[in-house]
């Protein structure tokens, strides 16, 4: 028979066995440590649509223009949804545009040559009346009459021949303009004329890369977007800039320095800066510089254009 009593001891020793803090004196339950909140990473940006991108000939478009036509296919080539119109049916590929764009807003992208160019203007006027951005237009040596670029085109670039009587529009933004624009006058190259500019390899290649990169270009606030208005020298072909940005002197600085620095030709300081491009530089002041969209061809500067076609 068990002695009464060493049950009670068994019990107790069960009983510490199964609450330890009981042998300290059953202290106060002290409250579970905190555990440190982190923010949950924010999700990730939905990524920009690839652009729709419409190309506009000129006046007899599939004799004078074809260089849209090879421009489509490079693009289509490329990956994007390219389709090359001609102007006489501007405004109703417009408002094709504008409908496609309500349904599935995408970025839009237009492109013309000569009378293409003034196209491009006036889809965008339409858009702009529908409060819808276009994200890049690139005129290639407009027409004279076309209209000034209007507010909600966020890109402009204008390529072409001041000298040209089938082209020639000196293109500019309208007051209060403060989306990206870059201004291109080739008349000062022999070999470009009005129904070859729109064919260069060259500048077919960098609008490709321009559309590429326009969901990843560097963001510039809209006072830091400097417009840029160029005479390009007739031995050089011209990397597109978009704009230019605004860099402070340093003791030191020099134009060619600055230009070799930022890898741009020394001409395009001395043009954008209205300076002889051996003017000295005082630290604290502001240098206008034309800024790269994508990294710049070593040779891309002093490349020889192509011959008149």
């Amino acid at each position: 028979m068990i002695d009464p009593r060493r049950l009670v001891v068994l019990a107790a020793v069960a009983l510490l066995a199964l609450n330890p803090a009981m042998a300290a004196g059953s202290p106060a339950k002290s409250k579970p440590a905190a555990i440190p909140t982190v923010a949950p990473p924010p999700p990730p940006a939905e990524p920009l649509p690839p652009p729709k991108i419409y190309l506009f000939r000129g006046a007899m478009g599939p004799i004078f223009s074809t260089g849209m036509d090879r421009l489509s296919e490079k693009l289509t080539q490329a990956g994007f949804s390219a389709d090359v119109n001609e102007f006489t049916i501007c405004r109703w590929i417009g408002s094709r545009a504008i409908a496609s764009y309500k349904e599935t807003p995408a970025p839009i992208v237009l492109i013309g040559h000569s009378m293409g160019g003034l196209c491009s203007v006036i889809i965008s006027e339409m858009a702009a009346k529908e409060n819808i951005p276009i994200s890049l237009v690139i005129t290639i040596d407009p027409a004279h009459a076309t209209d000034d670029v209007p507010l909600n085109v966020e890109r402009f670039i204008n390529i072409y021949l001041s000298d040209s009587v089938l082209g020639g529009g000196n293109v500019v933004a309208v007051p209060g303009f403060r989306g990206h624009y870059a201004s291109y006058d080739l008349k000062e190259n022999p070999r470009v004329s009005h129904i070859n500019i729109e064919k260069s390899d060259d500048i077919h290649r960098q609008i490709i890369e321009m559309v590429t990169q326009l969901p990843r270009i560097q963001a510039q606030t809209q006072a830091d977007a400097v417009p840029l208005r160029y005479l390009v020298p007739g031995d050089t072909l011209v990397e597109l800039w978009d704009s230019g940005v605004r860099l402070p002197v340093r003791r030191g600085d020099t134009m060619e320095s600055i230009a070799a620095a930022n890898r741009v030709p020394l001409w395009s300081l001395a043009q954008s800066n209205s300076l002889p491009e051996n003017a000295p530089l005082t630290p604290g002041q502001t240098i206008i510089v034309p800024r790269h969209l994508t990294p710049p061809e070593p040779a891309a500067a002093m490349a020889t254009p192509p011959a008149r076609r």
